[in-house]
């Protein structure tokens, strides 16, 4: 039985990034602008142009998945009436979250973020982005690893929307299924995240939270003893 093989497929070179100071000072550099990185609920209205949105959604295109089928859709709201939409939508699934579907323990843990049920941020952020996950492609053929591919885009465009000065939030209304109603989404497209973006407001504050240590995030097998 003879399979498809590469070279049966169009390939060009590789072209590989050399960063000029090695990949030591590059990945520390990268480390201490993203460390800078936090979650904001706080929202200046100063416009956002369109084109700082755009590039940070081509930044995410490029993201690795699943047979390179891509499975993923940006759907970046600037009008006023439809943030206003969203925002009620996302209220009143977290009034039911707040008041009967969470545990005491997920309460209890969110307490220190200051998070509740009003959500002005989704009307103050000049944008939101609203990530959904493709079931199938457009053409109803077969997607693969979707959560995991479109986990990766969305960690490549909160990286690219900090490295352009831009505050953001993730925030997951559960269940989600309103946002594909009021964005008019087709049947095979999934809410995945919602993410406010902006600059933060004059005299934001954030919570004082702790990022654990290198120690405890990674391992290293060396092999055994010798």
């Amino acid at each position: 039985m003879n399979e498809p093989t590469r070279e049966k497929f169009p390939v060009v070179p590789y072209e590989p990034y050399r960063p000029a100071d090695g990949p030591g000072v590059e990945a520390r550099r990268f480390f201490d602008r993203m460390n800078r990185r936090r979650s904001v609920r706080m929202f200046s209205d100063r416009a956002v142009p369109r084109e700082s949105i755009e590039w940070a959604i081509r930044a995410a295109g490029t993201a690795p998945s699943g047979a390179n089928k891509q499975p993923w859709r940006f759907i970046a709201v600037s009008d006023p009436a439809l943030k206003r939409e969203i925002r009620a939508g996302a209220e009143a699934e977290e009034r039911e979250f707040y008041r009967r579907r969470a545990t005491r323990a997920w309460l209890d843990d969110l307490a220190p973020l200051g998070t509740d049920e009003h959500k002005e941020f989704l009307e103050a952020a000049p944008w939101l982005i609203v990530v959904f996950k493709l079931m199938q492609t457009d053409d109803g053929g077969q997607v693969y690893y979707v959560n995991e591919s479109v986990g990766i885009a969305v960690g490549f465009l909160l990286a690219a929307l900090h490295h352009a000065g831009l505050a953001t939030l993730t925030h997951t209304p559960s269940p989600m299924a309103f946002l594909a109603r009021i964005l008019n989404r087709p049947a095979h497209e999934r809410p995945y995240l919602l993410i406010p973006v902006g600059y933060a407001a004059e005299g934001c504050t954030v919570p004082d939270i702790r990022r654990r240590p290198l120690e405890e995030i990674m391992a290293v097998n060396s092999g055994p003893a010798v």
